[in-house]
């Protein structure tokens, strides 16, 4: 049998209040990754770095993952209950849904070679062949959702408030469909193997995220 959100609105409730509390967990932890620690490790010796690396940052990395994990379902739950087809609503969903395999396949596989390189390093050892390469690429990985959370917070925020973005998908043009969809999946694989560019430094990055939200409401707007 299929609930209905109209039946049991405690359903909506809760699924909102996960959305929302591991969705908190979640950026933050992402702003703390890319405008605290990374700034940090550039300045930190190399003792101090080694013993966040190993301590700190596998804690930070579990509340991060599974606030990623916690966002995405709870996510899934309210498109599916709620039927919801806003276009504005869909292009944040489908950031988010980015962002999220970025976490689980590129971040947290590749932080786990970089921590069990830093431990074998403090025992003694030597860098595990590749903890570099690693390194880098969760760090383009974490950039890349770091530039994509501002255009999703914007359109989830704003999908029912803000003209063309609460227009539903079908009623949205062709052109728009494939401009938006296509500039965040060139960003997307750029994310993958590419450069970070611009939004190599804090302030990169949080610029081109607010361009990346002002181009992607002007293409649902006006084309």
């Amino acid at each position: 049998m299929e609930l209905s959100i109209l039946e049991y609105p405690a359903i909506g409730f809760v699924l909102r209040w996960i959305h929302i509390f591991a969705g908190v967990t979640w950026i933050g932890l992402l702003y703390y990754f890319n405008f605290v620690q990374g700034e940090y490790f550039k300045e930190a010796d190399g003792g101090a770095k080694s013993d966040a690396i190993q301590k700190l940052v596998p804690r930070a990395l579990w509340w991060f993952r599974w606030g990623a994990m916690f966002t995405f379902l709870s996510g899934l739950g309210l498109l599916y209950f709620y039927k919801l087809t806003g276009f504005g609503i869909l292009v944040g969903a489908v950031l988010g849904t980015i962002m999220f395999l970025n976490v689980w396949l590129i971040i947290w596989p590749n932080q786990k070679t970089v921590i069990a390189s830093a431990k074998q390093v403090a025992g003694g050892g030597d860098p595990i062949d590749g903890a570099a390469a690693a390194l880098g690429k969760a760090g383009l990985a974490s950039r890349t959702n770091t530039l994509f959370s501002i255009p999703m917070l914007f359109f989830m925020a704003s999908s029912r408030h803000l003209p063309g973005i609460q227009d539903a998908f079908a009623s949205v043009s062709m052109v728009a469909k494939i401009a938006v969809f296509g500039l965040i999946l060139l960003l997307a694989l750029n994310g993958i193997k590419g450069k970070t560019g611009p939004i190599t430094s804090v302030n990169g990055v949080i610029h081109m995220g607010l361009l990346l939200t002002l181009v992607l409401y002007l293409m649902i707007e006006f084309l």
